[in-house]
């Protein structure tokens, strides 16, 4: 019914004039006079002033004009600051979502709260705050959105918090509403990205290469703004956003400096005010058809493992369960066709000329929900068509021949989104690990392990903070045949960091990187390579049996069956009686160590945080 009626408003708005193109060619419909819109409904915005006499002179004393204050009043919220340079420009976004809003009729508010950078926090505390940062973006967007309710949303995000943080505050506020990601960084020169800087500096560590050689890498790996150029978790959860339908169709990952972008973020600003009048929510919008749909595109592009922990918690904000069993099945037998690092070799500018997000979802056609409801107000399917035949692969084509010029390559489309009768790899690029050690389960990007360790029997090392563990790694006192243990790392322990120096430690030595595996309860950036997997649940903080693990037990990784196990115990191998028997003696000697945080927004997190493998949300069921 509701997918009817936003159906007739589309129609209806459509009907006043034809279909046009704005100056970048992002189609969509003129929008209608102040006069036309005043006949369909009275806004929220307006019946507020009536009940607020003093919401006019606050609003007057803060800028706006006598006459933005009967207009559609539109929220819009960024991750703008000085944070990192996925936030940096995005008050270019801001203004032209304003103007956009402006030239629909309506009328903008500005909004902030800024993101925290992973990568400037890696090898510190600071990172603990990464994930928790995640839910406060979401706290701010549903207290600003709400203490002052407006009729539609705009949300411009680039990163890796900021943009599943802002999904999830646009759920939970409720609003009409569409999302502007931010783009991507170009990469350096010799075609360098930041990733490669874990490798650099673990081999000036061991001192394989110079310190002018590391200085070079870090004054070149970021040449300016936008989300770092490779399918990391900011580059995954831009494609998530226009994979569920909540953004415009083609704008994930635009380079950030391009015209294109900001005309996107125009367009995006016009549809807000056309979404105030249509009613449609995105709770109206998502269903478990769209997350499915995002997920079998995760699997086709190789996505961050950190999806695994902001999909589940945009759905838990919809009430709807999506787990780790959810990307294990709709991965199996999926093609992996996206050859950008760091499991492909191209920088993520790239995805835009082989075509983008519509290009992988034509692969893929017959696999996905078509008729998902978009907030174009046309299903996946209407929105695929209109791309096709439009102007939109033929200006991909464009900047992919200009791109061809400039890096001196000759690449087709295929070269960087491969056809499905021709992947990378035929079982997406995550797999969920069970067994006694893993429960509730763990996750591994296998596109990114080499096959030597997709099944293997491993000495256990366990180490009680990713510290301890880069240290002995680093100084080879890891050994060829290890499995490596980081635990009291999970959201409840420390908040959940990520493990990207020590995964790059390992991954960066040929021989270490083919020999042992590293299993944590924390996470890994998605930049990490290697045998490295993350978010054993239960974690250690809570009893899980990654806390109970000694020296030289003897765990199991089986990928093609999904297994991760302790298999014996002094290295020698037990049955799983007498396994279960050992781990009860030694759960009975256990005792959780003393909180990390006793104060402030980690100690919060820590009494609520939900499970790794559940998308460690703040939970306050009772």
């Amino acid at each position: 019914m509701l997918c009817r009626f936003f159906r007739r408003g589309y129609e209806l708005l459509s009907s006043k004039a034809d279909a046009v193109e704005d100056e970048a060619g992002i189609p969509g419909p003129r929008m209608l006079e102040r006069t036309e819109y005043a006949v369909m409904k009275e806004l929220i915005s307006q019946k507020m002033r009536k009940a607020a006499p003093e919401q006019d002179p606050l609003r007057l004393g803060t800028g706006w004009k006598i006459a933005d204050l009967g207009k559609p009043q539109v929220y819009i919220a960024s991750t703008f600051g000085d944070s990192h340079p996925g936030s940096g420009h995005l008050d270019r976004l801001v203004e032209a979502a304003r103007t956009g809003v402006a030239e629909a009729g309506g009328h903008g508010a500005r909004y902030y709260c800024t993101d925290m950078c992973d990568g400037e926090s890696q090898g510190t505390d600071g990172m603990n705050y990464s994930l928790v940062s995640r839910e406060m973006i979401a706290n701010m967007i549903e207290i600003q959105a709400n203490a002052t309710p407006f009729d539609a949303g705009v949300y411009i995000a680039s990163c890796d918090k900021g943009l599943p943080g802002s999904l999830m505050g646009m759920l939970r506020v409720d609003i009409p509403g569409v999302m502007v990601t931010g783009g991507t960084m170009n990469a350096g020169p010799e075609l360098l990205t930041l990733e490669q800087l874990g490798m650099y500096h673990a081999q000036y560590e061991r001192g394989e290469i110079s310190q002018e050689k590391l200085a070079w890498a870090k004054t070149n790996a970021c040449p300016g703004c936008g989300a770092c150029s490779f399918i990391g978790t900011a580059s995954t959860m831009q494609i998530m956003a226009e994979a569920l339908g909540l953004s415009l169709p083609g704008s994930a990952l635009l380079p950030a400096n391009s015209s294109e972008l900001v005309a996107y973020a125009r367009q995006a600003g016009k549809l807000a005010v056309k979404l105030a009048y249509d009613g449609l929510r995105p709770s109206d919008l998502l269903t478990r058809k769209s997350f499915e749909n995002a997920i079998l595109i995760h699997a086709a592009i190789s996505g961050s493992t950190n999806s695994l922990l902001h999909l589940p918690a945009i759905a838990h904000e919809l009430g709807l369960a999506i787990d780790g069993d959810t990307f294990d099945r709709l991965h199996r037998n999926m093609p992996f066709l996206l050859n950008l690092r760091p499991a492909g070799q191209w920088p993520a500018e790239f995805f835009r000329y082989a075509g983008g997000v519509p290009a992988v979802m034509e692969e893929l056609r017959d696999m996905l929900h078509l008729d998902a409801m978009t907030v174009t107000g046309k299903t996946l399917g209407e929105n695929l068509e209109e791309l096709r035949h439009g102007e939109y692969y033929a200006q991909c084509q464009r900047e992919l021949d200009a791109a061809n010029k400039k890096y001196g390559l000759r690449l087709a489309r295929e070269d960087i989104i491969r056809k499905r009768d021709h992947p990378l790899g035929t079982q997406g690029s995550v797999a969920v690990l069970r067994g006694n050690l893993a429960p509730e389960g763990a996750v591994i990007k296998h596109t990114a392990c080499p096959p030597e360790m997709f099944h293997a029997i491993l000495r256990a090392r366990p180490f009680d903070s990713e510290e301890e563990c880069l240290d002995a790694v680093l100084h080879h006192k890891v050994q060829k045949g290890d499995a490596v243990l980081i635990r009291y790392e999970g959201p409840k322990g420390s908040g959940m960091p990520e493990m990207f120096y020590t995964s790059e430690a390992i991954s960066s030595d040929k021989e270490l990187g083919r020999s042992i595996a590293l299993i944590t309860d924390g996470r890994f950036s998605g930049a990490s390579t290697g045998p490295v997997i993350g978010h054993c649940s239960p974690e250690a903080q809570s009893g899980g049996p990654i806390a109970l693990v000694e020296e030289d037990d003897l765990i199991e990784i089986d990928i093609p069956r999904r297994v991760l196990a302790i298999v014996g115990i002094a290295g020698e191998r037990n049955t799983d009686e007498e396994i279960a028997a050992i781990l009860a003696a030694r759960r009975a000697a256990w005792q959780p160590k003393p909180r990390k945080y006793r104060t402030g927004a980690l100690r919060l997190y820590a009494e609520h945080a939900a499970s790794p493998m559940k998308g460690g949300y703040m939970d306050f069921t009772p």
